[in-house]
């Protein structure tokens, strides 16, 4: 898909919706003494998501970084490629993704951030050409076209939830579920709440769309 003019989701200056920078997880080796050393453990499949991008004008370098879920409803075939993520771990998830997966579209670094709609994922995971354009706030300078460092992965606009799901109700869930042992108790949104895209067991994405018919707690 050819680039365009803005860069949208995952800044690599960002910052969550309390205002902290985001994080970039980096390698290390774990701690692990020598002998008995076992085998990591497998990774988790996910089948469904949650990526967050910027609903309100935003500039950086020029560029807008707006990119909310009007904006991908009003395009050709409701269809746009989701580049510029530069953490590694948001960025390794992006990897995981496979073509059909569901993913929740959540505004974020706005006035009131939360879950606006349904989108799906088209296209898995292949090279984001923003790293390498100098002109796009996404330019990374490190990454070579021999050995790119970041991905991107193509959605398409599904659905507006029926009514928008705010952040701060979807805390009160959370705190709720972690003391009865209910499906939000390990969120992602709240337990590695910097990932700009982050993903979501079935129990936890049919639990967030089931609220779309509940009134606002």
């Amino acid at each position: 898909m050819p680039p365009k003019k803005r860069a949208s989701v995952s800044q690599r200056t960002g910052k969550d919706d309390d205002g902290a920078n985001e994080t970039v997880a980096t390698k290390r080796k774990a701690s692990v003494p020598a002998k008995g050393r076992s085998k990591s453990p497998v990774s988790p499949e996910y089948s469904h998501w949650l990526m967050k991008s910027e609903p309100e004008s935003r500039f950086e370098n020029g560029i807008d970084m707006k990119f909310g879920i009007e904006d991908l409803k009003a395009l050709p075939d409701q269809t746009d490629c989701w580049d510029g993520v530069s953490n590694y771990q948001a960025r390794n998830f992006m990897r995981q993704m496979k073509e059909g997966q569901l993913a929740f579209f959540y505004h974020s670094n706005c006035k009131e951030p939360g879950i606006a709609g349904v989108m799906k994922i088209v296209k898995e995971a292949y090279v984001d050409h923003t790293q390498f354009d100098k002109k796009d706030a996404h330019f990374d300078a490190s990454s070579k076209p021999n050995n790119p460092k970041w991905s991107m992965v193509d959605v398409q606009y599904q659905r507006m939830l029926k009514r928008f799901l705010p952040l701060s109700e979807l805390k009160k869930y959370h705190l709720q579920h972690r003391s009865k042992d209910g499906p939000l108790k390990d969120m992602a949104l709240f337990t590695r709440a910097r990932l700009s895209v982050q993903p979501l067991t079935t129990e936890e994405f049919e639990f967030v769309l089931g609220l779309e018919d509940e009134e606002p707690l």
